[in-house]
């Protein structure tokens, strides 16, 4: 990416909004375009400003982070990469936020630094979430019962027996480095896998592949 990473401020508290406009001024390579007080406010702020990131709060009063989300990912063309803000990492609206697009999360009272790097990461496409958090937090809230697991599988079932291995090593939240180590594979042709995976399944990202994953094997 050429020139600074672009990001959106969405959240109803405006001393939220402050606190993260001042943290995030800090780091060079970043620009705040733009603020949002309510998830209705993202589709014209995103047409107006072209962030690529938005940090968006999960509640809102009358659009919330969830929904303005999923409105994101049904735009055609380029899409910016959405972090959600929580009060609680265990929070069950976080996982309906990962089907629905956002590339991670950030509980608010996150460290400056995280935020900063949290934001860098999803502009480079990379996932907002350890894979510590990954494995707990599916493991957790991402099972769905015995159709949502059949329906993964036939998903999954169009892809080709080394598709699906990656598949299953991002649902165990490794890095890319992790899948090549134990598939005996080049990190390169990991990321084409992952990349060939996502757009055959007709996924977002690797965050949605893990939800997708972990599903086919409830």
């Amino acid at each position: 990416m050429t020139g600074p990473i672009r990001v959106l401020l969405v959240d109803d508290d405006p001393l939220v909004r402050a606190g993260l406009r001042l943290m995030l001024r800090g780091a060079p390579e970043l620009e705040i375009v733009g603020e949002a007080a309510d998830g209705a406010e993202v589709p014209g702020a995103v047409a107006r400003l072209a962030p690529d990131v938005i940090l968006m709060d999960v509640r809102m009063p009358y659009l919330d982070g969830i929904a303005a989300t999923r409105s994101l990912t049904a735009r055609s063309g380029r899409r910016p990469e959405v972090i959600v803000l929580t009060t609680f990492g265990g929070d069950t609206t976080v996982i309906e936020a990962l089907r629905a697009g956002a590339a991670g999360f950030l509980v608010k009272h996150t460290p400056p630094e995280r935020i900063v790097e949290a934001v860098r990461r999803a502009a480079a496409g990379e996932p907002v979430l350890s894979p510590e958090v990954t494995r707990n937090l599916i493991a957790r809230v991402a099972g769905g019962g015995a159709t949502r697991a059949q329906q993964a599988r036939d998903r999954l079932s169009t892809l080709s027996d080394r598709e699906r291995e990656v598949a299953y090593a991002v649902a165990d939240g490794l890095s890319n480095a992790e899948i090549a180590q134990r598939l005996y594979m080049s990190v390169g042709a990991v990321k084409a896998h992952i990349s060939s995976t996502l757009a055959k399944l007709g996924l977002l990202n690797r965050i949605q592949l893990a939800l997708l994953a972990h599903d086919a094997r409830d």
